[in-house]
């Protein structure tokens, strides 16, 4: 390798300054510099054409001529530079990081043997001195300088960025004060309370509710003093909300020392009291969320909010996007700085979980950005049991972040101004370029995972140094005490006026009966209520004024004239109009009017999902291309008169965190039709944990309320076992009281009032939809425009065709297998067959039912019928729920498979359960 190759890394900024100063006063450059600069200009008169001078400086010493020119000396300057981006790009390996362990080796190391330097030069003045913006100075202050920036207790990756404007900015930071705190007196005892608070904090549990789970912060304490840095500096600089999630370690912490929770409310959580209110259940104390509006020192307030979050730990990164995402959309669409978003990971959990690389992915995205985030992992160096070199391969936990070339700073947690210097370095850097930061806050856990495990059982000889290790109060107190700027009683002092305001509080809970919880972000959330299953099946007016239909489908049926199109769009936009002239609108167009009406009426319409902007089955095309130049036209945003924004994009391929922002962005604007469509209904599968722990059990576990849709597309068309099933049978399964509805419709207008229902009620639940393939496009399912003006929503749909006194036979059914069966009684001529469709099927529209089942006076066979095997779809839902009259089963028998991958088996078996509708000899118990 060419002896001088390390020089294409160096900035080439230095060689240029250097160089200028040469042009200026040749004399006062060092003999060799002088020798090299007049070969370069020698070369440059004859060999090139180019005004770049510092980039064909470097060009110049790899080449034979600038070997040639270079001295001794002046080689021991490209060493130097050598050096200093060694120190730049591998001295986080060679920092004084981790309080309880001996840092792993790595070679080779930074001695400047390496480098081609001895301790003869220490004192040789080296201009290369001038890369760290420094006059020329001797090797030994040029080492000193670079083992403080680098090597201390703050590490820092950044050299494998690729904007050398950042790349500057952070050097420039860096050589400030040599990347050391400098608080004052003030400052440094402000941060000593922070810091005497969260020690104290967790003593006072420990003592109080010994053996409880709290996931103490213990070994972390520094986080507090760091948090609450970063929210006072963010508050001076502009920010006005900020969002926060982290999993269960030092989350009571948190809550209680920079949130403010009143701590009588959490001694009442590990009381183990009974909730005020009986239509939730609530959750374990360590997952809960809170909201609160904060004071700064200089009296600015800022909103801060800590999101719930269950035990998948970083499930939670991505729902703080979406209401960090939904609260920039509402209220700061032109500056999103104004709500800073930060994560905070556990060690384990940031190096071990995909979600972690879908939220970073996401991070850049237009449909998905917020700004930046602010990433902070408390790195216990344990996962539970596991230790940390078993538990990644690769050098830190924090290696993710460089997947979007984010800079990392590795903090040791017991050097408190340590961690709030680098805490307000990565602030500085996030509303300085509104991207991710993370820091590695290296610290360790005191305890096992919680309270009550026995960490010595794995880790025996970590736990022998951590039982003698002083906690992060200890260890600044006696450096504040030695720098003279507190003493021993006040250290006392302060101590005790914490546990006593403790004690107090802890003697107020014991005299309250109930525990209050307190729903996270309810100023968002003024004027909604919350309901039973009851409420949710009233009727909601949902009709909307004809005139304004008809100005909604001009807008969306009439591309602009001066631009040109694919003949197929020109001919699907146009249809539209089409359509609704000749009173047969299909499943697209209704949905499209549906987003325009609520969009008149002031609501904000967010979509997001794989392709959704055209949808997988070429049905939506809410966004269409301009045929030679790709420029986007979105027709609904021309919409005249439209109060609400319109948002919908084409997600990356991701379902676990996108319906997660999507879940947050509900959660933080009730006002907005928030939809996740899946591409095809099963592979919500990757989003199964967002559907068990927030969307199904949320508003049960943390009083939040939440109206996302989620469009899941399903029916069996023989496209095999991927392609059909949105495993109706999972959502169905955890329908419970009043927690969401799950729906399947079959008109185009049954459609649109759902969607508008959605919006239209005063409280907000979540909303499956298992949508249509084949019906989007079924010459049947289409609705004339009165449904659309003049209807509602249907729970059920009767059968209007048939002679109700001749039925003996009523088939109850969902979604597109009514199509099929109505073809079959076609076909076979049968008018004693009734089929009725339940559109929605939680809540169950039982008191509907009833009405229906005693409007056949003649009927003594009674069918639920279905396409899924009997294992499959809403036979068991059914089961446990429809007891007004006994019924028999028609459909598939039990698979382990959802369908069949041979297209003929999968349509005979379809047309065997259509079959058993009709012939009961082929009932199936």
């Amino acid at each position: 390798m060419d002896r001088f190759s390390f020089l294409n890394a160096a900035h080439t900024q230095f060689f240029a300054d250097l160089y200028e100063q040469y042009l200026v006063s040749p004399d006062s450059v060092e003999p060799s510099w002088r020798a090299f600069f007049q070969g370069f200009d020698f070369a440059l008169e004859h060999y090139s054409d180019t005004d770049n001078a510092g980039e064909q400086l470097v060009v110049y010493a790899n080449s034979d001529a600038g070997t040639a020119a270079t001295s001794e000396k002046l080689q021991k300057e490209f060493n130097v530079l050598k050096l200093i981006d060694a120190y730049r790009t591998r001295g986080h390996l060679f920092t004084e990081t981790n309080p309880v362990r001996e840092r792993r080796v790595y070679s080779p190391n930074l001695d400047i043997e390496n480098f081609g330097l001895s301790t003869s030069d220490l004192d040789t003045v080296f201009d290369a001195a001038r890369a760290l913006g420094h006059p020329p100075t001797t090797l030994k202050a040029i080492l000193a300088h670079l083992k403080n920036v680098y090597c201390q207790h703050i590490g820092i990756e950044y050299m494998y960025m690729r904007t050398p404007e950042v790349i500057q900015w952070i050097q420039d930071r860096l050589n400030i004060n040599d990347n050391l705190p400098n608080f004052n007196a003030d400052e440094k005892k402000h941060i000593l309370g922070k810091l005497n608070e969260a020690v104290a904090f967790e003593n006072f549990l420990h003592t109080k509710y010994v053996g409880q789970k709290r996931f103490s912060l213990e070994g972390g304490e520094s986080l507090i003093p760091g948090l609450d840095a970063v929210i006072d500096a963010a508050a001076e600089k502009g920010v006005e909300q900020f969002v926060m999630g982290m999993a269960h370690r030092g989350r009571l912490n948190v809550l209680a020392n920079i949130f403010g929770k009143p701590t009588q409310d959490i001694f009442s959580e590990f009381d183990g009291k009974d909730y005020d209110k009986e239509y939730f259940d609530g959750d374990v104390k360590y997952h809960l969320g809170l909201t609160a509006e904060r004071k700064t020192k200089s009296g600015k307030k800022i909103n801060i909010n800590l999101a719930p979050n269950p035990s998948h730990l970083e499930t939670v990164g991505a729902v703080i996007e979406g209401i960090t995402r939904a609260k920039q959309d509402k209220y700061y669409p032109d500056d999103f700085s104004k709500v800073l978003p930060i994560a905070v990971h556990g060690d384990a959990a940031v190096a071990g979980q995909g979600i972690v690389y879908e939220i970073i992915q996401m991070s850049q995205l237009d449909g998905y950005k917020t700004g930046g985030t602010i990433h902070i992992v408390i790195n216990n160096q344990v996962g539970f049991t596991t230790n940390y070199l078993d538990a990644r391969s690769s050098t830190y936990c924090t290696d993710v972040a460089k997947v979007t070339l984010s800079p990392v700073l590795h903090v040791n947690a017991d050097d408190t101004e340590a961690v709030v210097h680098a805490m307000l370095f990565a602030l500085d850097f996030r509303m300085q370029f509104k991207r991710d930061v993370f820091i590695d806050l290296l610290g360790y856990r005191k305890y096992g995972h919680n309270e009550g495990d026995e960490p010595r059982f794995t880790q025996p000889v970590l736990y022998k140094i951590i039982s003698r290790h002083k906690n992060p109060r200890d260890i600044y107190a006696e450096k504040l005490i030695t720098q003279g700027i507190v003493d021993a009683a006040y250290l006392t002092k302060i101590e005790n006026d914490y546990k006593a305001k403790l004690d107090e509080n802890l003697q107020a809970s014991r005299k309250k009966d109930k525990t209050i919880i307190t729903p996270f972000m309810q100023d968002e959330w003024k004027g909604f209520v919350q309901v039973s299953d009851d409420e949710m099946l009233k009727r909601v007016d949902t009709k909307f004024d004809r005139k304004k239909l008809d100005q909604i489908i001009e807008t969306v049926s009439t591309l602009p004239a001066d631009k040109k199109f694919i003949s197929k769009i020109q001919k699907i936009v146009t249809d539209r109009k089409t359509m609704y002239d000749n009173n047969t609108l299909d499943w697209g167009t209704a949905e499209t009017l549906a987003y325009g009406t609520l969009l008149l009426e002031g609501y904000d319409v967010r979509i997001s999902g794989q392709d959704v902007e055209r949808g997988t089955f070429s049905h939506r095309h809410a966004v269409v291309k301009v045929e030679d130049s790709e420029e986007e036209v979105v027709l609904l945003d021309t919409l005249k008169g439209k109060k609400g924004k319109f948002h919908i994009f084409n997600s990356f391929l991701s379902e676990y965190g996108v319906l997660g922002f999507d879940y947050g962005y509900a959660l933080a604007n009730p006002n907005a039709l928030t939809i996740w469509e899946a591409q095809f209904g099963d592979f919500s599968n990757g989003a199964q944990i967002m559907i068990d722990q927030y969307i199904s059990c949320g508003e049960d576990k943390w009083n939040n309320q939440n109206g996302i849709v989620l469009l899941l597309p399903h029916g069996y068309e023989g496209q095999g076992a991927e392609h059909s099933s949105a495993r109706m049978e999972r959502y169905l399964q955890l329908c419970a009281r009043h927690n969401m509805y799950v729906a399947d419709c079959t008109t185009p207008a049954n459609f649109f009032h759902l969607l508008r229902r959605q919006m239209k009620t005063k409280f907000r639940k979540p909303l499956v939809v298992f949508s249509p393939k084949s019906l989007l496009r079924h010459p049947l399912c289409v609705s004339t425009v009165d449904e659309l003006a003049k209807g509602h929503f249907q729970e059920t749909i009767d059968d209007n065709t048939v002679d109700k006194k001749n039925v003996k036979t009523v088939v109850f059914c969902t979604g597109k297998f009514y199509y099929d069966i109505l073809a079959e009684r076609e076909n076979l001529g049968r008018n004693d067959v009734a089929l009725v469709r339940i559109e929605q099927l939680f809540p169950l529209p039982v008191d509907q039912l009833k009405e229906i089942i005693a409007s056949y006076p003649n009927a003594d066979d009674y069918v639920w019928a279905q396409e899924e095997p009997k294992n499959m779809g809403a036979y068991g839902y059914m089961l446990m729920n429809f007891d007004l009259v006994p019924w028999r089963l028609a459909s598939l028998k039990a698979y382990a498979a959802p369908a069949a991958g041979s297209h003929t088996r999968d349509r005979r078996r379809h047309a065997d359960a259509i079959r058993m509708v009709f012939d009961k000899n082929l009932f199936r118990s």
